[in-house]
């Protein structure tokens, strides 16, 4: 299987709280709910696309429970994730948690990064992660992840939790589909290509198909 991030974040990299005021208000976050005023149909049809090819969830614990607590009481047949989102299998990284009411459920513990390995090797299309921005900061210093689909809202909050810490790797992505949504979402589809790649401008004449003096990216 392939491991794909989603990642909901603003135009400074906030990703903390972006369904309601209340989500998430950790560390005194006041800001929540930014996304919400921009979603559309064209957004949601996008995403339950993206739901309907994964064959599985991996999760971080604080994730993992508040799906948890939100997901199994949703009946709506109208809603496109719902049913889909409750059926899937979940894969949640954690040493601490002691209760997993929303089935199936698979606690991977010790080490994380070798049982995703042994995840990835199993036949399939996509292990998803949603949200769970520490375990999405590991998988990315790790190399694991395959291709991140990057949702930005244009708002800037000024202040929240990163998805992208400030001493986290040097990360090379390659753009391979992007949109904007009638809503102002703007949605790019990013592959993993190994560690970012630096060069020197010297004149129009280096810009093209390759900058000079850079290495190739590495798979």
């Amino acid at each position: 299987m392939r491991l794909t991030l989603t990642h909901f974040v603003t135009l400074d990299g906030v990703q903390q709280g972006p369904g309601a005021p209340d989500e998430d208000t950790t560390g005194g976050f006041d800001r929540g709910g930014w996304m919400v005023p921009h979603m559309d149909q064209a957004f949601v049809d996008l995403a339950a696309g993206w739901l309907e090819a994964a064959d599985g969830l991996l999760l971080g614990r604080r994730t993992y429970e508040e799906f948890a607590a939100a997901w199994p009481a949703n009946d709506d047949p109208d809603d496109p994730f719902a049913a889909r989102m409750n059926a899937l299998p979940k894969y949640v990284a954690s040493r601490t948690i002691t209760e997993t009411p929303w089935s199936p459920v698979t606690v991977l513990d010790g080490d994380v990064a070798a049982r995703v390995r042994e995840l990835k090797e199993r036949p399939g299309r996509e292990l998803q992660v949603h949200g769970s921005a520490r375990l999405a900061r590991a998988l990315l210093a790790a190399g694991l992840v395959d291709a991140v689909r990057l949702v930005v809202a244009p708002t800037v909050l000024g202040k929240g939790r990163r998805l992208f810490a400030d001493d986290g790797p040097a990360l090379g992505m390659r753009v391979t589909g992007s949109t904007t949504t009638p809503g102002g979402l703007t949605v790019l589809v990013l592959e993993s290509v190994g560690s970012a790649r630096t060069a020197a401008y010297d004149g129009v004449g280096s810009v093209g198909a390759g900058a000079p003096g850079s290495d190739p990216p590495s798979a």
